[in-house]
């Protein structure tokens, strides 16, 4: 061989190299895009009986596919709880699930079990074991959990819909991260033979649907629903306090809803409500539950604290210390057999199979401390509270608007998910309807910045037809309404000056109920700026400013070196029109300390003005 044909030579190899590779390459997404990584096993299938012979109605969900979530039983197949090991440690079921076999008789075919994340305890959709399933809405992103392949499974159109069990949001999250329907029923609706629990105080079977008329056939089946009038809801109330916990702009969510809610219903069916503001009225024992756990001069949003009871109440169940306190409407008896086969199948499995654990799980559950009894009667109180409260405030004919999850689903590998805000933001949403046993849907609502986009609807316990009806109803004109505001790009501005600056009032208001008068006074201000002609703001700006002149003059009298009482005091003064006392109170702050810039100019200014 030549030395000029040495070159060609390599290059060809090379060429051929590279063109094996991407081939390769090629193959292997296609494999991972087939399925998403959303099944454990597709071998399975559960056919539908037979169709009844004419005139007999064919079954309510004939030519419907499913999948179900890991946690529920399959005749014959070993439930794996997202854990290899806990499938290596159990014998195959020996009875369908209730659920699975009522879908299958109902004319659905089973086509296969989907990922959960390990011993269904996440919400992010993690699983080392089996890989994260492929979120199909944007694939850096995770899938949410704890079911995340069922709900992948519905985003991917590998089947129609798909079961999951929601306790803190296992169905809830991942819907609205993969940006489909997914439907949480009331505690207690659909009965949980055949599943593994997770929290029984808080489980739920839900499912996942892309089609509002699947979702609306798959819960007639398993809710036992009769046919009759459907109901439009006369208040559509939207939680102004809880929207303004989204990291992206809260008229993305908020306008679909108005518009669409003012088509549909009308306008007089909207309104507004702080949310934490009711709990803290309604729910005293969240007051008792903040003054054992926390720092009793720490003012936080009753939101927040319905945060931090859910995950103390998922921390002690997951470790099996506290099982005993879900089951709160069973006798002694019932509570400690049940509290002893948890332990005896859960908490003993995971010391005797010594199986490798998730870090975050594993501190979890060697980590948590007992709970004591007054933490028990005040969890089972809290959530006796918070569902009267619920219900009060949307009666029969009421829908509570919130965030289905402040964030964007996060990048996978993302450190977001551990950091304090994100756990407030997302369990303080999620714990609404968790801890209130009320039924919730998330809805898609299109992206923002390529990120699904989603909002949630809860009616009181028992309103599941109702929640149901009014999805159905809205859905097309939500998602018309979709396309209108994002091209419309109103973004921040698109709620009107009025519905800002009563957003601004409520935010006052709840600074001046914490005693943060110079805080409540910013937003009042901010509130007469946008709507200059409502008295109400002006009046409560002078009842904030009346109140920070008393505090600041209480403060002085204790301390007469105060500088920045005497400044308050003066600002407090000054806008109360009291201008000769504002002036003294500056010129004795520059006694104290005659390089303060903020007391001489201040002086100086009012002197000007007033010619004192």
């Amino acid at each position: 061989m030549t030395s000029s044909s040495k070159p060609s030579s390599l290059l060809i190899l090379l060429g051929l190299g590279l063109a094996g590779i991407c081939l390769i390459a090629n193959r292997f997404k296609k494999a991972i895009r087939k399925d998403f990584g959303a099944f454990i096993d597709k071998k399975l299938q559960l056919l539908p009986p037979p169709q009844p012979p004419p005139p007999k109605a064919r079954h309510p969900l004939t030519d419907l596919s499913f999948a179900v979530s890991d946690v529920f039983d399959i005749e014959g197949y070993v439930t794996g709880f997202g854990h290899p090991d806990w499938e290596k440690t159990h014998e195959p079921a020996s009875r369908t699930s209730l659920v699975v076999s009522t879908l299958v008789e109902g004319g659905a075919t089973c086509i296969g079990k989907t990922v959960v994340d390990e011993l269904a305890y996440s919400v992010h959709g993690e699983n080392k074991h089996y890989d994260t399933p492929t979120n199909p809405a944007e694939t850096a992103r995770l899938p949410g959990g704890s079911c995340s392949g069922a709900a992948v499974a519905v985003a991917a159109n590998l089947v129609d819909f798909s079961l999951g069990v929601d306790a803190v949001g296992g169905v809830r999250v991942p819907a609205a991260f993969c940006g489909v329907i997914g439907f949480r029923p009331s505690h207690g609706v659909i009965p949980h033979t055949g599943t593994i629990p997770v929290s029984e105080s808080l489980d739920t079977v839900g499912w996942f649907a892309k089609d509002p008329s699947v979702l609306h056939r798959v819960s007639h089946v398993l809710l036992q629903l009769p046919f009759g009038v459907q109901r439009n809801p006369r208040q559509i109330i939207i939680a102004d306090d809880c929207l303004q916990l989204l990291k992206i702009p809260v008229d993305r969510v908020a306008q679909v809803v108005i518009k669409s809610t003012e088509k549909i219903c009308g306008k007089q069916v909207l309104k507004r409500e702080n949310l934490s503001d009711y709990l803290d009225s309604k729910v005293p024992t969240l007051k008792v539950f903040l003054g054992q756990k926390s720092n009793p001069e720490t003012k936080i949003s009753s939101i927040t604290i319905l945060a931090q009871v859910m995950q103390l109440i998922q921390r002690w169940q997951s470790s099996s210390f506290l099982y005993i306190c879900s089951l709160a409407n069973h006798s002694q008896l019932n509570k400690f057999s049940q509290w002893h086969e948890f332990r005896q199948n859960h908490a003993e499995w995971i010391k005797t199979s010594k199986a490798i654990l998730d870090p975050a799980l594993a501190s979890v559950i060697y980590g948590t401390q007992d709970a004591s009894e007054s933490d028990i009667d005040n969890f089972k109180t809290v959530q006796a509270e918070m569902r009267a409260a619920v219900n009060s405030l949307l009666k029969d004919d009421g829908i509570l608007v919130i965030p289905t999850i402040a964030y964007a689903p996060p990048k996978i590998g993302g450190k977001e998910i551990f950091s304090e805000d994100y756990q407030n933001r997302t369990f303080g949403l999620l714990s609404i309807a968790s801890l209130s046993g009320c039924c919730q849907v998330t809805i898609p609502i299109g992206f923002h910045n390529k990120c699904p986009v989603s909002v949630s609807f809860i009616a009181r316990h028992g309103g599941d037809r109702f929640l149901l009806d009014t999805v159905k109803t809205m859905y097309a004109s939500m998602q018309e309404h979709v396309d209108t505001v994002a091209e419309s790009k109103l973004q921040n501005n698109s709620i009107s000056q009025e519905q800002t600056a009563e957003i601004a009032k409520e935010k006052g208001n709840q600074a001046y109920k914490e005693e943060q008068w110079q805080k409540a006074v910013g937003f009042y201000t901010e509130a007469i700026k946008l709507n200059g002609n409502n008295p109400t703001y002006y009046k409560q700006v002078s009842y904030s400013f009346s109140q920070a002149e008393a505090d600041c003059t209480k403060a002085i009298n204790l301390d007469k070196k105060n500088v920045k009482a005497y400044l308050r005091r003066g600002t407090a003064r000054e806008m109360l029109g009291f201008y000769a006392e504002a002036i003294e109170d500056f010129k004795y702050a520059l006694v104290l300390e005659p390089t303060n810039k903020r007391a001489a100019s201040s002086a100086d200014r009012l002197r000007k003005l007033f010619q004192f």
